[in-house]
């Protein structure tokens, strides 16, 4: 029966685990099957980079405290913990140098938080490649409907992390289809999934390390309401619609996109690939900085002034003074201004540049004090358009508008571009992966749909 045909009086909540009970691999389009892999492997591998970035050993040292053993891998270092642990640690890895998809309808990084929970749990369970990837795909159909749907009719941001608000429901979807529940224990799962919905935008603009856990904690929450709902534990049914559910305590929704040809449509497929390791706030003013480089030879000593037009949204994130201060990365990271002084004065955006020494030379500081945020209250976009005008004593007023970030549906990065962003990040992180096993792990994840066993994907690479 589709989606759409379900009972009205079904609660919001019983319809989408009546959807997730009832989806099989056979029923999932090939685009959506094709898109999960390869925006996990771009998550892979953005995690492997991101392991050993500041706060992760600390918080992989609590986990091994709490779980020295289980069956799920911990990317990178290769230790087997407790399905949730090991999603918690995974998802951290994955948004530590902001450098993982991003959502096409709404500001959340969907695969950040369902990849590393449906993995974990898969490798527990020792599901097939087919099993997990109909997961896979079913998680973050569920999350990017939930930010898509939050989005509709301009409503005010309060603040709320959608990445771990919505993350938590895709994480739980993901799992308690990797356990095979009914779909009256898959609703208790989502049902206890809102009771762990949490995360705000303060880590962002006070620059803190709890950022990147936000998408980890996400991930454990959701692994961990799929485990207590198979157990039996029931929750509220009304938790997306109710009096005191999600879209009346943290936003409000439209149900209508919320549900709109589900099980017909899977929204995975127009995620964004980032090029750049930092905030997609920034994205299009990097672009902007590089195409004037690139224009005109620019050069830093030539400037007098800068000045970049951007939305309230994005100077709410990245629109801040430059204050390498504290964390030298998330200082950079979460800054325009050093986003474009710094695109200028390298003359490149790359994980180089999150580097201490690089965030924290005085040069590219004084760049940065040139740089004038003007917020236009009318611009609602999350990632661009951008005006990017620049002041030079030897061209006079340069400038560039640039619409989309690049790695979007409008601006897509090429196959090589994606392939040699993953053979650099693989090639980094706690434990860098040789050229070979980055190439074999590539294949794994190609060839997922003839994998019997899960926890196979990573045995002799780590």
């Amino acid at each position: 029966m589709p989606a759409n045909a379900a009972s009205t009086d079904l609660s919001l909540t019983e319809r989408f685990a009546e959807h997730l009970a009832r989806v099989r691999y056979e029923d999932i389009p090939p685009a959506s099957t094709v898109a999960a892999k390869q925006f996990m492997l771009d998550t892979l591998a953005v995690g492997w980079a991101g392991s050993d970035s500041t706060g992760c050993n600390e918080a992989r040292q609590v986990c091994m405290e709490q779980s020295s053993t289980g069956r799920s891998t911990v990317w990178a270092h290769g230790d087997r913990l407790a399905a949730p642990a090991s999603a918690f640690l995974n998802g951290m890895y994955a948004a530590a140098l902001d450098f993982d998809s991003m959502g096409r309808d709404a500001p959340t990084h969907v695969n950040a938080v369902v990849l590393p929970a449906a993995l974990a749990m898969a490798e527990r369970e020792r599901s097939s490649g087919k099993d997990f990837l109909t997961a896979l795909v079913l998680g973050a159909d569920v999350m990017a409907r939930m930010g898509a749907a939050c989005e509709a009719g301009g409503v005010p941001h309060k603040g709320w992390y959608y990445t771990s608000i919505h993350g938590v429901f895709g994480a739980a979807a993901a799992g308690a289809k990797l356990l095979g529940l009914d779909a009256a224990a898959t609703g208790h799962a989502l049902g206890l999934a809102y009771s762990q919905a949490s995360g705000t935008q303060q880590s962002h603009i006070e620059q803190s390390l709890t950022k990147r856990m936000q998408s980890g904690f996400a991930a454990q929450a959701g692994v961990m309401s799929a485990l207590l709902a198979q157990r039996g534990i029931g929750a509220p049914r009304e938790v997306i619609e109710g009096k005191f559910g999600l879209h009346a305590m943290y936003h409000s929704g439209d149900t209508g996109r919320l549900l709109h040809a589900l099980g017909e449509r899977f929204e995975n497929t127009g995620f964004s690939i980032k090029k750049y390791p930092s905030c997609g706030a920034n994205h299009t003013a990097i672009e902007g900085a590089l195409q004037l480089v690139e224009r005109h030879d620019l050069h830093a000593g030539d400037i007098d002034s800068m000045e970049v037009e951007i939305s309230p949204f994005m100077n709410r994130l990245v629109g801040g003074e430059f204050d390498p201060g504290g964390d030298a990365q998330l200082a950079a990271q979460f800054n325009i201004r050093y986003s474009i002084a710094c695109s200028i004065m390298r003359r490149r955006f790359g994980l180089a540049e999150l580097a201490d020494a690089i965030v924290r030379d005085p040069a590219i500081g004084a760049l940065a004090g040139k740089v004038k945020v003007i917020v236009d209250p009318d611009h609602s976009g999350t990632r661009g358009p951008v005006l990017l005008r620049v002041n030079t004593r030897s061209k006079g007023l340069l400038s560039c508008r640039v619409e989309h970030e690049p790695g979007s549906m409008h601006a897509p990065l090429t196959e090589a571009e994606i392939a040699a962003k993953c053979e650099e990040c693989f090639a980094l992180g706690a434990r860098p992966l040789s050229a070979a096993h980055a190439r074999l792990l590539m294949q794994r994840v190609t060839d997922l749909e003839s994998l019997d066993d899960m926890s196979q994907l990573l045995q002799g690479i780590v």
